[in-house]
């Protein structure tokens, strides 16, 4: 079973940038995609950032411009460079692979954002 482990997450002002690194047990080239997602509180998790295996990048609307995906497959590593934060991305921000059928989406522990007003 893959293992993801988050890092990175922390208490900004808005307007600031935060970068979170996650680290994979297997190559991302074992995944369909990877990326991050968030929940906050009171709602449901949403997919934020994904990179497919082949490089293809898509992002939610409501961070596009702001936020980055960076892969490094070398170290089996995905990042997240968030920058221009706003109080509304305060949220868990979790790691996860996509495993393709039967398996789905593994997830990791999450990583506490808090973005201050």
């Amino acid at each position: 079973q893959v293992q993801l482990v988050e890092s990175g997450g922390g208490l900004v002002q808005a307007g600031g940038s935060l970068r979170l690194s996650c680290s994979s047990s297997r190559s991302a080239f074992a995944f369909t995609a990877m990326g991050w997602g968030r929940q906050a509180p009171g709602k449901q998790r949403e997919l934020v950032a994904d990179i497919s295996r082949g490089g293809i990048i898509t992002y939610q609307d409501s961070v596009k411009g702001r936020f980055t995906i960076g892969r490094d497959d070398a170290k089996n590593t995905v990042y997240l460079q968030m920058n221009s934060l706003k109080p509304e991305d305060t949220a868990v921000y979790y790691c996860n692979a996509d495993q393709g059928p039967p398996l789905g989406r593994a997830w990791g522990q999450g990583t506490q954002v808090t973005v201050s007003s």
